[in-house]
């Protein structure tokens, strides 16, 4: 028995030393990245930016595959279910609408673990000119006339619908919502006059601002637009809770040990802080967030209970 304890307690000194070993080596083998929309989109832009970057630094290739449907939780159930730390997760604010929405087979918040909050797209809210040119004046005509005065989005339970309805119950009022099936068609009736206001990704509508076809009457975000800096957020227009744009973060399967999650947050936020990054990010005006995986989780859990607190008050049904 005495031959036998020394012999044991050096083998789980070399097993230990042998996972310690494993850790350290990460990533050892090439590395997936998933986006849950289509090529060309802004969540496929960051992430084939981020990649390049994150390969460079880890040393092993990162993929990006694009997996669109359901919202983006295809691919985040995807990572959910991978059973380690080399499938990774572009999320986006439409991984924290979803639960409130519709049935999904996994937690987002509990299932995948925060990495890094990546960037952000600010939103904006676009007007016809002949809406009232402010937000102000907005509130006030909707307070006088409640519920004739109509906002498109691009469909119900879209992003662009919960921003109206997270306005309504900011600001105290009732704008009406128009659905329509896809974003192209909203922005060319807002052209046309036939719809008044518009809550979107601020980079499609910008041209039509700076041509005086469209006005812009507040931005979404926490900071002002780079292409409109003349612009004030919602915040500083009066209506508060709007500080979020479309945001887009770094997840993998909460199976990932956690020195993995602190090797991924790290080269992200070394990665975010490289001029040529901010450059290209600047261009397509997308803001380099970065930050704590910790704080990432916190700001997961806020996002979701507050579009669950929007989609039950304003009772919104998920098609």
């Amino acid at each position: 028995m005495r031959r036998i304890i020394p012999w044991l307690v050096a083998a789980l000194a070399l097993s230990a030393s042998i996972g310690a070993q494993a850790q350290t080596d990460f990533p050892s083998r090439p590395m997936k990245l998933l986006v849950g929309f289509p090529a060309g989109s802004t969540a496929d832009i960051i992430a084939r930016l981020l990649a390049v970057k994150l390969g460079e630094a880890l040393g092993q290739p990162v993929v990006v595959e694009d997996r669109a449907g359901a919202g983006s939780s295809i691919a985040a159930e995807a990572v959910a279910r991978a059973p380690d730390s080399y499938t990774l997760l572009l999320s986006t604010i439409a991984n924290t609408i979803n639960p409130s929405l519709f049935k999904i087979p996994f937690d987002f918040s509990r299932d995948l673990a925060a990495v890094a909050l990546v960037a952000e797209a600010p939103g904006l809210l676009a007007a016809h000119p002949s809406a009232p040119h402010s937000v102000k004046e907005l509130i006030a005509q909707a307070k006088a006339r409640p519920g004739e005065i109509a906002y498109a989005s691009a469909g119900t339970g879209t992003v662009t619908h919960l921003y109206g309805e997270l306005f309504n119950l900011a600001a105290g009022v009732k704008l009406a919502h128009v659905p329509y099936k896809g974003s192209g068609q909203a922005q060319t009736d807002l052209l046309a006059g036939r719809i008044k206001l518009l809550f979107t990704p601020a980079a499609t509508v910008i041209p039509h601002i700076k041509a005086g076809k469209l006005l812009a009457l507040a931005s979404i975000g926490r900071e002002h637009l780079v292409a409109l800096p003349g612009v004030p957020t919602l915040a500083e227009a009066g209506v508060p809770g709007l500080d979020a744009g479309l945001w887009f973060g770094l997840n993998a399967p909460a199976a990932a040990p956690r020195s993995a999650i602190d090797r991924l947050n790290r080269e992200t936020q070394r990665a975010l802080a490289l001029p040529d990054v901010k450059k290209q990010f600047a261009a397509q005006d997308i803001q380099p967030l970065g930050g704590s995986s910790d704080s990432f989780a916190a700001f997961i859990r806020q996002e979701t209970e507050k579009w669950a607190r929007v989609v039950k008050t304003a009772n919104i049904k998920g098609e």
